[in-house]
């Protein structure tokens, strides 16, 4: 199963994910990960425009090695090699981006060619040929190919703390290897995403919730406190943008601030794992992404909880997370229930029925965080300064470089103090970047907002407040 950084002088945006707040999560990609929905089903570009007017911003979509490649590419560093099958992402990263949508591709299984014939879950022999897929994927995904969106957000295996998804977790003697192996693949895929793509914001982890370290165990496991500890020792100058995580409540019935027992991790749990995170990686700050989360309804589970619960706890698991500044992104597991999906944790049923009220508490509830309005503090006495505003829908229907009008306005509270007019090239990862002028003030609080228009009449609103310090 499977927030925003505080600039000086100069504004980017990327640096919007760079550094968490001191209080609270004041913008967050907020979506969901729905594979079946967004990839398979036949109604799936409506799901993902859907999903867009609900307010989410991003959509997760898991990427599988061994079937993208389930034959060695003759050219695996080629993107368009014949061997790879991309037709189903190549559909899902253009419907998101038609929907004003970021994606976020997380990269995980082995295919048997590159591992003796094994199960996906058995690491390449050879850690080049991830390396190799990863920076042809990338490259695929960078902004430079015609028709093809770029992805900004990339994640490497999926809950690799599990030996369904990592194996083995342990030696024949009962010591920990996993966490050690996953260092080795991450960097190998990592290399391999910035080589095909240097824009990536790349994260690392994926764990789930809970494991029990007891090798012993019919399923051996790691919880993934101990499993991110042990590949920090295994290679604690590992890069990355973030460390991602899902704390699913070990009971969909439990609240989602139930604590477990450490060094199991919960949503509850997650400020003692981010401090743990920057001990045993000596960074200052390490954000979090909750890359899945949800509950199970009943129905169709018999496990699950009512609809009416279900909202509430959506509700209470995005405020939890919006109160922890380093939480960056959140993503629910899954839009809607499908047959071929086990998970029924959708806020619609397989015949997309609202579940109760829970697609209104979502929409209530990421609105007011849409991370491509956000909230930045620069220093007073700044002079006009430049921000990058997103601008993803401009990359449908125009080349990298067009140009794209905008009107700005600042205020200062209510007050209107500077209006005027530019225009900037839209860029390859799709931003504009915008020069408001005016001086910030310290100790003022401002909101800029921009009307942005290209040349076939699509117009986008964004609005960024500025905080003066």
């Amino acid at each position: 199963m499977r927030r925003t950084a505080r600039l000086v002088v100069v504004l980017c945006l990327l640096g919007a994910l760079a550094a968490p707040g001191a209080v609270a999560a004041e913008r967050m990609w907020m979506g969901f990960h729905d594979d079946p929905s967004f990839r398979w089903s036949s109604n799936r570009a409506e799901r993902v425009q859907a999903s867009a007017d609900s307010g989410s911003t991003i959509l997760r979509l898991l990427v599988q090695w061994d079937l993208t490649a389930k034959e060695r590419p003759a050219r695996p560093a080629d993107p368009f090699d014949p061997a790879y099958v991309f037709d189903d992402v190549d559909e899902a990263v253009r419907a998101a981006q038609a929907a004003d949508q970021e994606v976020l591709i997380t990269i995980s299984g082995t295919p048997s060619w590159a591992n003796g014939g094994k199960r996906p879950n058995v690491m390449p022999r050879n850690l080049g040929d991830l390396t190799t897929f990863a920076r042809a994927i990338s490259s695929r995904y960078s902004g430079r190919y015609s028709g093809l969106p770029f992805v900004r957000f990339w994640s490497v295996w999926n809950e690799p703390n599990l030996q369904l998804f990592l194996t083995p977790q342990f030696d024949s003697r009962g010591r920990s290897i996993a966490p050690a192996n996953y260092a080795k693949l991450y960097a190998a895929a990592y290399a391999g995403i910035k080589a095909g793509n240097p824009d990536a914001v790349v994260a690392i982890g994926e764990t789930s919730t809970r494991g029990t370290d007891n090798p012993g165990g019919s399923r051996p496991t790691h919880s993934p406190g101990k499993f991110a500890e042990l590949v920090a020792k295994a290679n604690p100058n590992l890069k990355f943008a973030a460390w991602s995580h899902h704390p699913y409540p070990t009971n969909p019935n439990l609240k989602p601030s139930q604590l477990v027992k450490w060094p199991n991790v919960s949503l509850r749990s997650l400020p003692r794992f981010e401090e743990s995170l920057k001990t045993w990686f000596k960074r200052p700050q390490v954000p979090i992404w909750v890359t899945e989360y949800g509950h199970q309804t009943k129905p169709p589970d018999a496990l699950g909880i009512s609809y009416l619960q279900q909202g509430k706890y959506l509700q209470e698991a995005i405020a939890m997370a919006k109160s922890y500044p380093f939480v960056q992104m959140f993503i629910w597991f899954v839009y809607q229930d499908d047959p071929g999906q086990p998970w029924e944790s959708g806020i619609y049923t397989q015949a997309g029925r609202p579940k109760g009220n829970s697609p209104a508490r979502w929409s209530a509830s990421v609105r007011p965080l849409d991370a491509r309005s956000p909230v930045l503090t620069l220093r007073g006495g700044t002079q006009n300064p430049v921000v990058s505003l997103y601008g993803r829908q401009y990359c449908v229907n125009n080349s990298i470089g067009s140009t794209i009008g905008m009107t700005w306005r600042v205020y200062r509270g209510t007050r209107l103090i500077a209006v005027g007019q530019q225009t900037s090239p839209l860029r390859r990862d799709c931003t504009i970047a915008a020069r408001p002028l005016f001086t910030v003030a310290g100790g003022e609080t401002y909101t800029a907002t921009f009307q942005l228009n290209d040349i076939n009449g699509t117009y986008l609103n964004r609005r960024v407040t500025i905080l003066g310090a």
